[in-house]
Order: C-alpha cells, then sequence, then structure tokens
C-alpha cells in the first residue's frame, strides 16, 4: 500500500474514493471493480480518501498492497476528501467513485474505449443504474461543447457521472462545508470549462441505495440542512453567470433555473409546510430567483412554473406532490 509519491509515468485514469463510516466490504468491492477494467497497473491510479472514519477500513485493505493509496483525514466531508484527491491524482482523466457504490464492468470498458479511441475527449458523460441486469449495447451522441451540452438539455447533478480530463479543472475544486448539493455547483462549473463532451447511454456505475445515504436522512435538522446547502449553491451559481459571456451565461442560468424548481419541489415535499413554502419563496424572490424564467426548458418546467406562480397552483402542489412518486 502506498503513501502516494512521484511517479515517472501518467496514469490514464485517477479513481477517487471517498469513504466515511461504512462497511470495509463495500469499500472493498469498489475497488475491486476498478481492479477488474482492463485497465493495467501503470494506466491506473485508485486513491482511497478515508474522511475521518471512527474506525480506519486499514486492515481490511492491506491485501492490496500498492494497488492502492491510501489517505486518512479529519472528518471534513465529501468535499474537503475529494478535494484532497485531486492534489495528489496526476492521472490523465478524473474518475470520482463513492465507497459505496462501483463500476460495472462492460459499460465502464465502453467509457474507456471511448477516451482510447477519441480524439480530444475531455469527458465522458455516462448513466447510472441500481439494477444488476447486464448492458451489452451502447449509444453515444456526437461530441458537443459543454455549455452546448447544458443549453440543450438537463445535466446528471452528480460528479461521479462524468469521466473527465484533469486538466480541464484548472482550479476548480469542491465548496467546503456543503453536504447536499456540492455536486450540482462542481459539474456545472465543470462543464462550462469542457470543450469535447461524449455522451453514452452506458450505464457504468452502480449506485448503492441505502438508509445511510445523506438524501435519505428524514430527520428535521438533516431536511433543513439538505435545503439551506441547495439554496447556497443555487446563489453561488446565479452569481458566477452573471460574469460569464453570453452562452455560458445563458447554459448556466438554465441550470440554476432547473436546480431552483428542484429546491422548491424539495421544499414542498421535506416540509409539507405552506408557511416554509411561502418563506422560501420570499428568499427566493429576493435574490431574483423567482418567479422562474419565463423559459420554454422541458414540458415539466413549464408545467412546474405556471403551476408555482399562482396561489392555488402552489396549494394544489402542496397536496399532492408529498404523496406522489418522484421521477428519476
Amino acid at each position: 500500500m502506498n503513501n502516494h509519491h512521484e511517479r515517472t509515468d501518467t496514469p490514464l485514469v485517477s479513481f477517487i474514493l471517498t469513504y466515511y463510516n461504512l462497511p470495509v466490504q463495500m469499500l472493498c468491492e469498489c475497488i475491486d471493480s476498478i481492479l477488474a477494467l482492463s485497465l493495467q497497473p501503470h494506466e491506473r491510479e485508485i486513491i482511497v480518501v478515508d474522511d475521518g472514519s471512527d474506525v480506519s477500513p486499514m486492515n481490511g485493505l492491506m491485501h492490496y498492497g500498492n494497488d492502492i493509496v491510501y489517505m486518512r483525514q479529519k472528518n471534513g466531508g465529501v468535499s474537503v476528501a475529494r478535494n484532497l484527491g485531486l492534489e495528489v491524482a496526476h492521472g490523465e482523466y478524473i474518475q470520482f467513485v463513492d465507497g459505496d457504490d462501483y463500476l460495472l464492468q462492460a459499460p465502464y470498458e465502453h467509457c474507456l474505449d471511448i477516451i482510447r479511441q477519441g480524439e480530444n475527449i475531455d469527458m465522458v458523460m455516462f448513466d447510472f443504474t441500481s439494477s444488476t441486469c447486464s448492458q451489452n449495447v451502447f449509444t453515444d451522441q456526437s461530441l458537443i461543447s459543454g455549455t452546448n451540452l447544458m443549453l440543450r438539455q438537463n445535466i446528471r447533478g452528480a460528479a461521479w457521472a462524468y469521466l473527465f480530463k484533469r486538466l480541464t479543472l484548472s482550479k476548480l475544486r469542491f465548496t467546503p462545508g456543503i453536504a447536499n448539493g456540492e455536486d450540482e455547483e462542481f459539474t456545472a462549473q465543470l462543464l462550462l470549462r469542457t470543450e469535447n463532451v461524449c455522451e453514452t447511454n452506458a450505464k457504468a456505475y452502480f449506485y448503492r441505495q441505502h438508509r445511510q445515504s445523506v438524501i435519505h436522512q428524514t430527520d428535521d435538522v438533516s431536511k433543513q440542512k439538505r435545503l439551506e446547502d441547495t439554496f447556497s449553491v443555487i446563489k453561488n451559481l446565479q452569481l458566477r453567470a452573471d460574469r460569464l459571456p453570453q452562452n455560458d451565461k445563458l447554459a448556466l442560468q438554465r441550470r440554476v433555473a432547473q436546480l431552483t424548481m428542484a429546491y422548491i419541489y424539495n421544499t414542498i415535499v421535506l416540509t409539507r409546510s405552506r408557511q416554509e413554502l411561502d418563506r422560501r419563496l420570499k428568499e427566493l424572490y429576493d435574490e431574483g430567483l423567482f418567479p422562474l424564467p419565463d423559459q420554454n426548458y422541458s414540458q415539466k418546467y413549464t408545467w412546474f412554473r405556471r403551476m408555482t406562480n399562482t396561489s392555488i397552483g402552489r396549494t394544489i402542489l402542496l397536496h399532492s406532490l408529498p404523496y406522489m412518486k418522484r421521477e428519476r
């Protein structure tokens, strides 16, 4: 097992795994999924960042020897852990993986084939699944800039849904202290820096749903923290949009509008309170984020914007959304 040190060769991919208070078996399954890929040892770099777990997973990782780099930090959250991983990574591409998830071999091999065979591929945007069903047929879209991608469609907010060139980052890092929505702030800015994106339908990432996940915390403090973090991310992105060239600005404003829609939705579903909804809509209004912009982003967006624009529409949403199953 390595402490990080300089090497003369550059791996094709640095995998940055974040871990905190999980069964070590999950982390091993994650590491094994990377080792099962066709990458030679010199083509991969597996960095495990332990975010100050109560018990270090070291004993359960010893058998990996030099296949992994293990780092431990004082508990600071996934943003700080990922930033630490980025500081030591020196692969041509970066792939984030949460320690309780893993990569699916055939679909992820397809993502690797894209960067191996394509010219100047800056990023591969792939899909995810919580199913173990196999997938062997993949469809890829034509190359497009991150800005144009954001202008035409929704993007995936999760940072692990992207395999991207490390040099694209420049000084971009995750904002410490945000436990909910830190990916949304990061991925939107990353895409704006990216010239050649290949979007594929390959379901290359297995997302494990379990009760310990942040989004499944149902106590009032966790709900309020989730909403406050999201509001901070939306404000930060809106501020950045105002400073960008026109196309980048329009792309980021679209993303801000989508995140604001999701924020209003979550306020309704998590609190079920008219008073809380009115208070948060007032905060959005004061920031110039509400009413939602009159744009034809999607049919669902248009419908939601119209409903939230009237008192009776908001009443209907309060009495219906908490009882509806949310789409993925």
